[in-house]
């Protein structure tokens, strides 16, 4: 006899494979989720090492600010000795200039002439006096630039004022200062300027020693003979 299945087999299989698809679906989803919890965890650690890592270089960057700073202080203290110390050995190698400055206005300054007036800015010397007559100014104008200390003297005014003869003629000049160890010139006879040859001191011939007479060597002494003695005989 045949035998047949009575029962609802595909509304049980039907359900099974349902069951069955729900369990793969929320497999599914815990895998999807674990994988995108892993993914945030991930990157939330990527983005807080980053920012780490920006924390560190901005602090880095206040510090060189800081050090950029400091050198910047460093280098205007050191351009502000450096100019105290270009003074300082400017003062020390003309330190002896305005002695030689007021010992060569005494030097220079002809007969009819007298200052009234001096004036120093940087190397140039401003000089206003009275002079009796336009002569005494040229006199003083060449004495100036064969000086030792004072060159290029240039004339500024020098005109005619009161009726006093021995004053009557007031100037201005202007005057450059000489460096220490610049070098004097002269004019040559060719129309430029040679530079002054140092004087050498010509030794004076040297003198021979006295010579003293010769004096002839002694005679030698003659050598004596001795006398011979005579013998007497008896007769």
């Amino acid at each position: 006899m045949a035998k047949i299945n009575l029962l609802p087999w595909r509304a049980a299989r039907r359900k099974q494979r349902e069951r069955e698809f729900y369990m793969l679906l929320g497999a599914s989803l815990v895998a999807g989720a674990l994988v995108f919890l892993g993914a945030m965890l991930f990157m939330d650690s990527r983005i807080d090492n980053q920012q780490a890592r920006n924390h560190y270089l901005e602090g880095e960057n206040k510090l060189l600010d800081a050090k950029i700073v400091k050198i910047d202080k460093l280098d205007k203290e050191k351009a502000r000795l450096l100019a105290r110390k270009q003074i300082i050995e400017q003062l020390q190698a003309n330190r002896s200039q305005m002695v030689h400055l007021f010992d060569e206005l005494v030097k220079t300054i002809p007969d009819g002439a007298r200052l009234s007036g001096l004036k120093q800015s940087g190397d140039t010397l401003t000089l206003e006096g009275h002079a009796q007559s336009n002569a005494s100014v040229a006199n003083y104008m060449r004495s100036l630039d064969a000086s030792q200390w004072l060159s290029h003297a240039d004339l500024k005014k020098s005109e005619a004022k009161g009726d006093d003869k021995k004053n009557r003629f007031m100037f201005g000049l202007d005057v450059k200062l000489r460096k220490a160890g610049t070098e004097q010139t002269v004019p040559d006879t060719t129309g430029g300027a040679a530079p002054a040859k140092p004087s050498i001191p010509v030794a004076a011939p040297a003198t021979p020693p006295p010579t003293r007479p010769a004096t002839p060597p002694a005679a030698a002494p003659t050598p004596t003979t001795p006398a011979t003695p005579v013998a007497g005989g008896k007769s």
